[in-house]
């Protein structure tokens, strides 16, 4: 199986590479136009700024490719952030547009530390592929500082001082905002659900 995890210049590439090897797969590092069309399944990672992988994505010519995939393609964190209509991040900047009026914003976390770092139950307020053989309340890896608030496309939620979305979904579009390659078993578990969709 061709599994691309897009090259957006970001430091968690390998980690996610080497979670998905453990469970038997191979996986293909890369921004090639391509590779990534061709891919059966995608992987848009996410550490750093909304600002720096969008010029990435623009300088590689993947935006309107990743627009019109219709492969499944999973955002991790940043990665689903993206895949919003705009972020509040920095100055703003407009993302991949794929979720129709939605944004991301700061998280205020009602005085609790920023960033929202480490274990949080994830919630899923709707069935589906994504979460199979996973219990309902399953705590996941968090690191992040911006949020995509509860919106029709969200899957899944948890709360860091307010409720948001943890995953969400659009055809074949998915996105969760905790890292599963950090999040043991059951992140290992929700990485085969999308890998075997």
């Amino acid at each position: 199986m061709d599994i691309v995890i897009l090259d957006t210049g970001c430091a968690n590439l390998q980690s996610i590479s080497i979670a998905i090897k453990k469970m038997g797969y191979s996986t293909t590092i890369t921004s090639n136009i391509s590779l990534v069309s061709s891919a059966k399944k995608i992987i848009i990672p996410g550490i750093g700024t909304a600002s720096a992988v969008m010029k990435r994505l623009s300088k590689n010519k993947l935006e309107n490719v990743i627009r019109n995939i219709t492969q499944p393609i999973l955002g991790i964190c940043l990665g689903m952030q993206l895949l919003c209509s705009f972020s509040k991040e920095g100055s703003g900047i407009n993302t991949l547009d794929i979720l129709k009026n939605s944004f991301v914003q700061p998280l205020k976390s009602n005085h609790l530390p920023l960033p929202h770092m480490g274990w949080n139950k994830v919630i899923f307020n709707k069935k589906n592929i994504l979460f199979k053989n996973i219990k309902i309340g399953s705590r996941f890896y968090f690191v992040h500082n911006y949020i995509v608030p509860i919106n029709k496309y969200t899957l899944a939620y948890s709360n860091y001082g307010v409720f948001f979305s943890a995953a969400i979904q659009k055809n074949n579009f998915f996105g969760v905002q905790f890292h599963p390659e950090k999040s043991g078993s059951v992140g290992a578990q929700l990485l085969k659900n999308f890998i075997e969709i």
